[in-house]
């Protein structure tokens, strides 16, 4: 009996999923029929509207809470429904990804997207053959990253993380593929994969702020939480530079793209890469990016979660 249930309970959630992604998909068709400025502006209105009576709104409010305790409750509301808005636009952009992206370095005059740290893009471009890592957090739409990369000639391969849904995950992956380099699902094997790339000389770009049940500790926000330590364990396998990226949301529905300079990642006394502080690092990073403007991360993620 208690296996009837199991298996029943597994195909009921697989019939959940498949009728989610269904919905979805079809949501994304209708917009897509739309100009992309509208449809985004519709989509970041109703999830603003719909975004408190979902249940991830209770956490993302008390995570906020223990980030910002010096903030009114208004204040903290309004961050948690620019944080729905954003969501809403990045999962609308995924159907326009070919018509939003408009960044060309030949161009005279600024388009939609913008880059700051172009020299960072030519000087890596002039480094072919040597592996570099690039890593970002889930802030702004985070995959123009690797597509302005592939602008410059620098294919990278990027670790993502596939939505639970499985029917869902298909469908983002099908069009990522369409737009940017290649892509290597969070799984069992992954590392070797992004090893392999890097043994070649390639470059990958890694996501480093969601929670991994096997990560080291560290904090964020001054909370303790566990953090992937795959992005320093390869930096010091292969002894190659790391730069931090991210994208930021500008008005009038506007993107720039900002290429910092390479990090130093901590050394232990013997002078290899020191895995746990270098984590914190990258926690750090992205906790200053965030501070910036915290409407554009996803708050209602279980990041502290032990």
């Amino acid at each position: 009996m208690k296996r009837f249930l199991f298996l029943l309970g597994k195909r009921l959630k697989k019939v959940e999923y498949w009728l989610t992604a269904k919905l979805i998909i079809a949501v994304l068709t209708l917009l897509r029929m739309l100009p992309p400025e509208r449809a985004l502006n519709l989509a970041d209105r109703i999830a603003r509207r719909l975004g408190p009576f979902v249940g991830r709104h209770r956490l993302a409010l008390d995570n906020l809470r223990h980030a910002y305790p010096e903030k009114s409750a208004e204040e903290i509301e309004a961050i948690a429904l620019d944080m729905w808005g954003n969501m809403a636009r990045l999962a609308v952009e995924y159907v326009f990804l070919d018509k939003l992206f408009d960044f060309d370095p030949e161009a005279e005059t600024p388009g939609r997207v913008e880059v700051n740290g172009i020299d960072v893009f030519v000087k890596l471009r002039e480094e072919a053959g040597k592996p570099h890592i690039f890593f970002t957090g889930h802030l702004g739409n985070f995959e123009f990253l690797p597509i302005a990369a592939a602008k410059f000639g620098l294919a990278a391969t990027s670790l993502f993380r596939p939505p639970n849904n499985t029917y869902v995950a298909d469908y983002i992956l099908k069009t990522r593929q369409s737009a940017m380099g290649g892509l290597v699902p969070s799984q069992a094997g992954a590392a070797l994969q992004l090893a392999r790339v890097l043994d070649e000389g390639g470059n990958i770009g890694v996501l480093v702020d969601q929670k991994f049940q096997k990560g080291v500790r560290t904090r964020f926000f001054g909370r303790e939480c566990l953090t992937n330590p795959l992005l320093p364990k390869l930096a010091r396998q292969y002894d190659c530079d790391v730069y931090p990226a991210r994208c930021i949301r500008l008005p009038g529905g506007r993107y720039r793209l900002v290429v910092e300079d390479k990090v130093s990642l901590p050394r232990d006394k013997d002078g290899v890469i020191d895995i746990a502080a270098s984590a914190q690092l990258l926690n750090d990073t992205v906790e200053r990016w965030v501070r910036e403007d915290p409407g554009q991360w996803m708050w209602f993620h279980k990041r502290w979660a032990m």
